[in-house]
């Protein structure tokens, strides 16, 4: 066995037994691992040379080894394959994304339980979607006196609303002019399009009804400005207390800024990505890891990805996020496709 090939394999078993023990590792537990192949002082030696290449640290004098972020890393991408994930694992997943189809954000909600349930990590996810999406239609709905129910209809299948409380009454022609101005100019539109000339024009178009009708306009510039925020989620925040190593309140403190997990989430690319605790500033929650993946074809619409300490079984946990977000990306491409069908035969 040559060197290279003898330390790699040296660092492969001191993080498996770190993974499985969370203790130091010696030479006498590697010489073991290697069926006595080597001795215990070559391996010492080549213990010596991971550590000076910054891939092991010793965290007390005469104590084993331990692998760094960067012995991690080196694992990670060079040493280990993943494992497949079985006919029947893929089904139970299949299973899961398929029980609520409703709109695309019902499926990144049924993505990011499952994930966190099937894993026993905390999820997360970012869903940039709804500010790509396509403005199908706006209706306004009377639900009691001077009261008003704004619904916005987009591409994705989501339909958001909010009320309006009017300080007068408006008249059924009123109510209909709006709805036509609105959809006339709206209708067809990228949420990600829009500006505050929009607006400006919409207020235009109303003419003589502008006072009586802002209320309900400024209620549907205040529901664009929700739909086209990017949505960050977090489920199985509690499956993370269970592990020793992780500080409550770091994790805590990280859970509860989704700006910082949003800008996380957005950084993703292609393939799978991992993120070590306080390895950078962006992640400042002590041994831990998070392993991220976006979905969507063209565009990125989003990534999600799991939580959870750094002794984690990486060979198992990378092959569910991979195929989670091979899994989503298919079906958001499906369900867009069957929208533009059938807005092209409504047409």
């Amino acid at each position: 066995m040559k060197s290279d090939e003898r330390r790699l394999k040296i660092l492969e078993h001191i993080v498996d037994l770190y993974i499985e023990t969370g203790e130091p590792v010696g030479s006498v537990a590697v010489c073991s691992k290697l069926n006595k192949t080597v001795s215990p002082a070559t391996i010492r030696n080549d213990m010596v040379k991971l550590e000076n290449l910054g891939l092991l640290e010793q965290p007390h004098t005469s104590a084993g080894r331990v692998p760094t972020y960067l012995g991690f890393r080196a694992y990670i991408n060079h040493i280990i394959t993943p494992k497949s994930l079985s006919c029947e694992e893929k089904a139970e997943i299949d299973k899961l994304l398929q029980a609520d189809t409703s709109s695309i954000s019902a499926v990144i909600d049924n993505a990011v339980s499952a994930l966190s349930e099937i894993t026993g990590l905390a999820a997360v996810s970012a869903n940039y979607l709804p500010k790509f999406s396509v403005i199908s239609k706006v209706e306004v709905i009377p639900t009691g006196k001077r009261i008003y129910a704004v619904l916005l209809i987009t591409s994705s299948g989501e339909i958001k609303n909010k009320i309006c409380r009017m300080q007068f009454n408006i008249t059924n022609e009123q109510l209909e002019f709006f709805e036509r101005i609105i959809n006339e100019n709206l209708k067809g539109l990228s949420l990600d399009s829009f500006d505050e000339n929009i607006f400006d024009n919409l207020s235009t178009a109303m003419g003589n009804y502008i006072l009586s009708l802002s209320p309900l306009l400024n209620t549907l510039h205040e529901l664009y400005d929700e739909i086209s925020q990017t949505q960050v989620d977090l489920k199985g925040e509690n499956n993370l207390l269970k592990y020793d190593g992780l500080k409550a309140n770091e994790l805590m403190e990280f859970m509860s800024a989704k700006n910082q997990i949003e800008d996380i989430l957005s950084s993703a690319f292609s393939g799978i990505n991992i993120v070590f605790g306080k390895e950078d500033d962006t992640f400042a929650v002590g041994n831990s890891s998070l392993i991220l993946s976006k979905y969507g074809t063209n565009s990125q619409f989003g990534s999600f990805g799991v939580i959870g300490p750094i002794r984690l079984d990486y060979q198992k946990i990378i092959p569910y996020v991979s195929y989670f977000s091979k899994s989503v990306t298919s079906i958001i491409d499906n369900m867009l496709n069957e929208f533009e069908s059938e807005t092209e035969e409504g047409e």
